[in-house]
């Protein structure tokens, strides 16, 4: 299997030069002894431009290379890897995870992936859009970012910082079953932090976004923007007494607790009994109407992929539906510590989306809510992946009939993630897509939220 899906001229090395490099490997780490071995090798570069106050605050060129091989010898594993990309450095970095092997106890569910589960077709999911921005267009953008921020009130009084980001990438994977696949990445963002002050009080916020392409980013005016009128809602902000009372957790961050579910069904949580979700596929875990879906082939999706870490093709699958927990995320080895298949998520999920076919709007939501807590940001992290005890410091809207009343600010938000998951009692329909969990707002029914 040989694929190819796009090449590019600003890398360091042709793909092909990464593809050799990789069967070098193979071929040293067979030569050497190996009953079975895997390499990757990736090649990337990137560009951060930081303005802070209307000046370049820092630039930072990257360029970054990197190889690893994993051998086995029977079910001894050994692994290494290097930045050098010398044929000596081949060589070496082999011997190293043979020998690592040969000193390795034996373990009976070590070794590739299972044959039938590799890929063997490359759809284009067009993930590779690099962004040809020189350094004086990038401190143009950012400045202009920034000055969006401060034009929206003249109390925000001082900056964090604007920052253009572009990164692309392209990477390798093989292993001596016959796979030999890989294809380029590009990912881009732009974001700003500022600070308002009013008498004594001051108070930061952010906003950014993220994407493949650079066309599919908020424009620069608009994340300035958001990032100044959001830094502004926070000035005035108030304790609360402690109560019981619903929980609406922001769009932006509704997503770690998408997070805190799925390391608990996730292999390594589950074969080692450190999760507070064992044995729940088939179980009810959310309220009926909320479906979670896989989703890796997404086009310009920022966690699709056609395989996984392990070359196992990714597919699309319900995880949950209706409530019910479906499925977990498995990698070769937790899976067979599990008794159970690869699932492709070696490496991680790929485009979580949450569904919810009566999601409302975000003022629906706090219409919904009446009176309780709406959630902007957490602190801290102290969260019992365990037993799923949850507790973290807060800050965000205190909202009265349906309407935000005014900002809040050192509290503690309180629950168990397992009621808090079943408590989910609205979703909004303003999904952010950020990364590899995607959905609206989440309404929790009731959490204790700990003020003065």
């Amino acid at each position: 299997m040989n694929n190819q899906l796009s090449p590019s001229q600003e890398f360091s090395y042709p793909f092909e030069t990464l593809q050799q490099i990789a069967r070098d490997m193979l071929a040293h780490a067979k030569k050497g002894g190996a009953s079975a071995c895997e390499a990757n090798v990736s090649d990337g570069c990137g560009l951060n431009v930081t303005v802070r106050q209307g000046a370049v605050d820092t630039i930072e060129h990257t360029r970054d290379k990197g190889l690893s091989v994993t051998v086995f010898i029977g079910q001894k594993r050994g692994h290494a890897s290097t930045s050098d990309f010398s044929p000596q450095a081949i060589s070496d970095t082999v011997t190293a995870a043979l020998s690592i092997a040969r000193h390795t106890a034996a373990d009976d569910c070590a070794g590739l992936a299972d044959a039938d589960l590799l890929a063997n077709s490359f759809p284009d999911l067009d993930l590779y859009h690099p962004w040809s921005l020189s350094v004086e267009q990038a401190i143009e953008l950012a400045k202009a970012c920034e000055a969006a921020a401060f034009a929206v009130d003249k109390r925000i009084t001082n900056s964090e910082g604007a920052t253009i980001s572009l990164s692309s990438s392209q990477f390798v994977y093989a292993n001596s079953l016959g796979f030999l696949a890989g294809y380029p990445l590009s990912r881009h963002s732009v974001s700003c932090a500022m600070i308002a002050s009013e008498q004594d009080m001051m108070q930061r916020d952010y906003w950014y976004s993220i994407a493949r392409d650079a066309a599919d980013l908020e424009s620069i005016e608009e994340v300035g923007k958001k990032a100044g009128m959001r830094t502004i809602a926070r000035l005035g902000a108030k304790k609360i007494a402690t109560c019981d009372v619903p929980v609406l957790f922001e769009a932006p961050i509704a997503s770690t607790l998408m997070g805190h579910f799925t390391q608990a069904v996730s292999g390594a949580s589950l074969y080692r009994k450190s999760s507070f979700l064992l044995d729940s596929i088939g179980k009810q875990i959310f309220s009926p109407d909320i479906q979670i879906r896989e989703l890796p082939h997404i086009k310009k999706g920022l966690a699709s992929c056609i395989f996984d870490d392990e070359g196992v093709a990714t597919r699309d699958r319900f995880v949950v539906e209706n409530g019910i927990v479906q499925g977990y995320f498995l990698g070769s080895y937790s899976a067979r510590k599990l008794g159970l298949r690869s699932t492709g998520n070696a490496g991680g999920n790929h485009n979580l989306v949450l569904e919810n076919a009566t999601a409302l709007s975000f003022n629906a939501l706090l219409k919904k809510m009446g009176t309780g807590l709406l959630v902007t940001e957490l602190l801290g992290h102290g969260v019992n992946s365990v037993t799923g005890d949850y507790s973290r410091g807060a800050s965000g809207f205190w909202v009265e009939n349906g309407e935000i009343s005014y900002p809040v600010e050192e509290i503690t938000i309180a629950g168990n993630l397992k009621e808090m998951l079943q408590g989910i009692i609205g979703v909004g329909d303003d999904t952010i897509v950020r990364g590899s969990k995607q959905c609206g707002s989440l309404l929790i029914e009731r959490m204790t939220v700990a003020g003065h």
